[in-house]
């Protein structure tokens, strides 16, 4: 026995040793890398090394030595990205998500990733979560639900600062952040794009302590999506929110707001105003009509205090992406703005309850990575989404049968504007 116990103890001295060298050799092979003066003979001594190490463990014959093997295979090799942390609503899109678990792994694994699922629903912080995993493990985050789920996912990155790529499978309302994108809504059409290594930078708007994708929202009518009814959202899409902003707007009222910024400083009355770091918010796609997600800007476009009998044809405006042309819209450009008012005024970040005024709203630009069907997918000049609908022509916008009842509210306005 006590011949047993000195061999085992000599072994677990050589793997130490083994282990210190390795150490010492991959710090000389990092050091020589960042000053650019690596050659292959740092390479072939950690290779000798890895291949001394697997001898020793090879001809162990201990019940400790596979475990000794594995840790030495796991530290020589180094860490491998090949996990995907799949953070996903299950009650986003009908549970869509929660049934075709399986096939997001299989088709992962074909691949050679291994997918960590993570409910976000509320019973386990994403922020906390990622404080506590070690991101180079990982090749990339999916965030899997609304524009609500992609913020509470990406503040929980940015606080942590992790810079991992994020790949987006839509299934909330209006999927407004993925629709700037162009990502599809079917599993099988998400799964090709995450699957895939070409990316897409985009800014991130700073609300206070609040990060946002999409859009932040001051004033009247802009808590429609808090008030909507889940399941309301998830049977009718985006029209269950103009229904609901439509029985809101008879008590539409007027508030008075301050703006500061380098571009724009005004005190006015308002009804309500956004400030875009994408082109569509709501369902709205073509609110941001100058807008771009990686220009370094924010788009910010107030809707002045005006006669009802005008919001109508200011609704259909917006609609058509040409309300940056009507007179009661004040619509600029910037990296940064001050919101005050002297009275309490509800505000919203990506759907969610905002902060309270005053608001310091600023532009991280190119903070985050998008998986996206080409690489750099998003236009980068200023009214270049206005460009391509006019090329698309308007029957594309169309297709989604959700967006034929949008079809039908706008042929309705219009007739409404008609008999003013």
């Amino acid at each position: 026995m006590r011949g047993v116990k000195e061999q085992k103890d000599r072994h677990a001295e050589r793997i130490a040793a083994l282990e210190k060298k390795i150490r010492e050799t991959v710090g000389t092979v990092k050091a020589d890398e960042a000053a650019g003066t690596a050659d292959t003979s740092d390479a072939d001594a950690i290779a000798a090394t890895r291949g001394e190490t697997e001898e020793t463990t090879q001809n162990a014959d201990s019940p400790s030595e596979d475990y000794a093997e594995s840790r030495m295979r796991m530290r020589t090799q180094g860490a491998v990205r090949n996990k995907v942390l799949l953070i996903y609503n299950p009650r986003s899109g009908s549970g869509m998500f929660k049934n075709n678990l399986d096939l997001i792994v299989r088709k992962f694994q074909s691949r050679g990733m291994i997918v960590v699922p993570v409910r976000a629903d509320g019973s386990l912080s994403v922020d906390q979560f990622l404080a506590e995993i070690d991101v180079t493990y990982y090749r990339k985050i999916i965030a899997a639900g609304g524009d609500g789920t992609i913020n509470i996912v990406v503040n929980a990155m940015i606080r942590n600062d992790i810079h991992l790529p994020l790949a987006l499978f839509p299934a909330g309302t209006a999927n407004d952040f993925a629709h700037y994108f162009d990502i599809p809504t079917d599993i099988d059409g998400m799964l090709s794009i995450a699957l895939g290594d070409n990316y897409t930078e985009a800014d991130v708007g700073r609300c206070n302590d609040k990060y946002f994708v999409n859009v932040a929202a001051i004033g009247s009518v802009i808590d429609v999506s808090q008030k909507t009814d889940a399941t309301m959202k998830n049977a009718l899409g985006i029209v269950a929110y103009y229904l609901r902003g439509l029985s809101e707007m008879t008590s539409l009222k007027p508030v008075e707001v301050t703006i500061t910024s380098p571009e724009y400083n005004f005190t006015e009355n308002i009804f309500f105003m956004v400030v875009m770091n994408g082109n569509s918010a709501g369902g709205f796609r073509k609110l941001g009509v100058q807008s771009s997600i990686n220009d370094g800007l924010l788009d910010v476009i107030i809707f002045k205090d005006m006669y009802l009998i005008e919001i109508l044809p200011l609704v259909i405006n917006v609609m058509q992406g040409k309300h940056d042309e009507n007179k009661n819209v004040i619509y600029f450009q910037t990296p940064s703005l001050r919101i005050e008012s002297p009275v309490n005024i509800s505000t919203d970040v990506d759907g969610e309850n905002g902060e309270p005024l005053p608001l310091q709203i600023d532009i991280i630009p190119r903070r985050l990575r998008i998986n996206t069907r080409r690489q750099d997918e998003a236009p980068d000049t200023p009214g270049a989404h206005r460009q391509m609908s006019a090329a698309k022509g308007e029957t594309e916008a169309w297709s989604d049968p959700k967006n034929a009842q949008e079809q039908n509210i706008l042929k309705k306005a219009g007739s409404g504007k008609r008999e003013e």
